[in-house]
């Protein structure tokens, strides 16, 4: 199992993107969280195997249709024991 905590920019908000990266990751059995920032980008927490981790990084780089991904920034976290599912966080 691996951690990755990613940051998505562009335009990554009220297009439907964290109900959308939720929907993959539950889909990839990937665990843990997504939140919109006060910068306008999207954070999300994922955990689970290296292979389904890559391909929900890999969706994220896409995002839903109305988005536009400018830029995905990717970085080693520690597996935290107590994710269970994927979840929607409140913005920050």
């Amino acid at each position: 199992m691996i951690a990755r905590k990613i940051r998505i920019g562009g335009q990554v908000q009220g297009v439907g993107y964290r109900d959308a990266l939720c929907y993959e990751a539950d889909r990839r059995g990937v665990a843990g969280w997504v939140r919109n920032r006060a910068d306008g980008s999207v954070e999300a927490f994922l955990q689970g195997s290296p292979e389904d981790v890559a391909l929900v990084i890999a969706w994220a780089r896409r995002g839903p249709p109305a988005a536009r991904v400018d830029e995905v920034h990717i970085e080693s976290a520690e597996v935290e024991p107590g994710h269970a599912r994927f979840e929607r966080r409140p913005s920050v």
